[in-house]
């Protein structure tokens, strides 16, 4: 749900409205139901609305309650807002509209910083306190909803795109040397709070950031689960069940809105089962969508076979969406200028397009992301079961990190060379205290790290490119908690979310349940060919590409002579992987 922007001055200088207002135009995606503009002083504020509770005026943005004086940017949504209104009535706050941004607002002004720790939601915001000239920043606790910031001489610019603060203008646009090496070793994922570009930084997840008028700032963490026993049943036998019921409650939660919400049915499990939940509920009418894509490389694109299954099973309206070579080229170029970061993996394209097709239908959408973080559903978790505790770090870089530091002299320019970072920052996570097995810490760096800057970030910025609300019930926090309580084995059990497929026995087909692990395919971009080779090639070979000298020539004339010759640790494609990363830079004008 929407977008917004701004800038705040430290230096005395009124801020910047002509900036913002451009940044604020680049956000139209995220909102096309309205826009506004606000400043007085040192602040301006700019908010694309994407209207899902409250559609009527009162619920516009930038809001300001002159009485608290409080004004206030948002993005996201806050499902329990029914609730903490009631509270906030109880403690005697009047309420002007019935939107979950006036509850952000209030519940400010009562609880101070705290009140996130009182929201079950996604967000992001922002909100100025008119007599102190406070600025607090906000994010959730799993970073659903992002936050992008840029410093400058006297003054610091937030939006929730990294675009955004670039069309702003005045951003270092140099390459962070260690970003870059976490985008080719640590899975193409870039930790908060960096981001490829020295110039911009992002607001850590579960953060929030109070900045003074002069400048100054202190981040406070307000959510940090342990992944250590404790929290849950005793009995094993009692984890589906209480897992189960966590999901139940989250999935519920998660239909709060003004308008119709749908499912995005892979016909994996996790997606599965929220529709399952959902008709358990009486839902009736619900829409799902799939999307399937052309063969390539013996590989099929399509899993409609089980999609088609669920959808009969509970009577949804199902709409399946079958994406030609004549949409997947041209997507792309879309997809990559709809990433706020580089982001590598095929089901950008995916998303980007099931976007484009599901938003004519439906303004929200549940969907099953984040189920194999917190459940332990991918192949490289098993084989961290048993490792001790001291060789953890290690022993996830081994199956995890797409190429072992060493490989990098071959393949990055001298000028990008750089020590490993990436496995220093695995070997700090893996220090800190709990997570008490290996499992237990590989499971909580990637709830936690890996989850933020991959498969959510990605989910919101192709949703998000139609003004598509994406909402994510195994990344309820209540859920996420009881979940790094499960005993790690009983989540890696029946080849990977053990758990969740006893919870699921019941609820949905054992076809759906017993099935071998799905993906989003796009075979195209898995085997490289034809014109989507050529653009690659093109990307790689530009000027742009080879003034910047990022890698080896050798390298990529090697990966080129031999598109799906060199595959990452887990099977991507290595070429993609670095064109990508061209692409993007290339697309925003790096």
């Amino acid at each position: 749900m929407c977008g917004f922007c701004g800038e705040f001055r430290f230096d005395g200088a009124p801020a910047d409205v002509t900036a913002v207002t451009r940044m604020n135009a680049t956000l139209a995606a995220r909102g096309p139901d309205g826009q506004g503009v606000w400043s007085s002083g040192a602040l301006a504020l700019g908010h694309r609305r994407l209207r899902i509770i409250d559609l009527s005026d009162r619920g516009a943005q930038p809001m300001t309650d002159p009485e608290l004086g409080l004004t206030a940017v948002f993005n996201g949504c806050v499902y329990n807002y029914k609730e903490l209104r009631r509270e906030l009535e109880a403690a005697g706050y009047r309420f002007f509209s019935t939107s979950d941004t006036e509850v952000i607002l209030k519940g400010y002004h009562h609880w101070g910083r705290d009140c996130v720790s009182r929201f079950n939601g996604m967000f992001a915001f922002a909100v100025h306190e008119r007599d102190t000239g406070t600025l607090v920043l906000a994010r959730d606790r799993l970073g659903i909803k992002p936050l992008y910031l840029s410093a400058g001489p006297g003054r610091l610019r937030f939006a929730s795109t990294l675009p955004a603060l670039l069309a702003g203008g005045e951003v270092d646009t140099s390459l962070d040397m260690v970003a870059l090496h976490h985008y080719m070793t640590f899975h193409s994922v870039v930790p908060a709070p960096r981001t490829i570009l020295k110039g911009v930084s992002k607001l850590p997840p579960a953060t929030v950031r109070t900045v003074q008028r002069d400048g100054s700032f202190e981040d406070h963490v307000y959510w940090d689960p342990s992944f250590t026993r404790g929290n849950g049943p005793e009995d094993p036998r009692e984890w589906p069940a209480a897992i189960l019921e966590s999901l139940r409650a989250a999935v519920d939660v998660r239909m709060v809105a003004d308008v119709p919400v749908g499912v995005l049915l892979s016909g994996g499990l996790d997606s599965s089962l929220i529709v399952g939940l959902l008709a358990e509920a009486g839902q009736q009418g619900l829409e799902t969508f799939s999307i399937g894509f052309h063969s390539a490389g013996g590989e099929s694109g399509d899993e409609y076979e089980y999609s088609d299954l669920v959808a009969r099973y509970f009577g949804t309206k199902h709409h399946k969406i079958h994406v030609g070579d004549d949409r997947l080229l041209p997507a792309l170029h879309g997809a990559v200028g709809a990433m706020s970061e580089p982001m590598v993996s095929h089901d950008c394209v995916a998303f980007y397009l099931l976007s484009q097709e599901v938003s004519q239908h439906v303004k929200v959408v549940q969907s099953g992301q984040g189920a194999d973080e917190v459940l332990g559903g991918y192949s490289w978790y098993p084989p961290l079961a048993g490792v001790p505790r001291a060789e953890a770090a290690a022993a996830y870089a081994k199956v995890f990190f797409d190429r072992p530091h060493a490989e990098l002299a071959a393949q990055l320019g001298p000028a990008y060379l750089d020590r490993d970072h990436s496995m220093e920052f695995v070997e700090a996570h893996f220090a800190r205290p709990g997570a008490e097995q290996a499992l237990d810490a590989a499971l909580r760096l990637d709830t936690t790290v890996m989850l933020v800057d991959d498969p959510v970030k990605r989910v919101d910025n192709m949703t998000m490119a139609f003004g598509l609300e994406a909402r994510t019930p195994f990344l309820d926090y209540r859920l996420v908690e009881l979940a790094a309580a499960c005993p790690p084995e009983l989540k890696i059990a029946q080849g990977g979310k053990g758990v969740l497929k006893d919870a699921a026995r019941g609820v949905v087909p054992d076809a759906v349940i017993d099935r071998t692990k799905g993906y989003f395919p796009v075979p195209a971009i898995r085997h490289l060919s034809g014109p989507y080779l050529e653009l690659v090639q093109e990307a790689l070979t530009a000027p742009e590409a080879k003034s910047r000298g990022l890698f080896r020539p050798e390298y990529t004339e090697r990966l080129l002579a031999d598109p799906s010759g060199e595959r990452t640790t887990l099977g991507a494609s290595a070429l993609w992987q670095l064109a990508l990363l061209e692409f993007w830079l290339q697309k925003h004008g790096v």
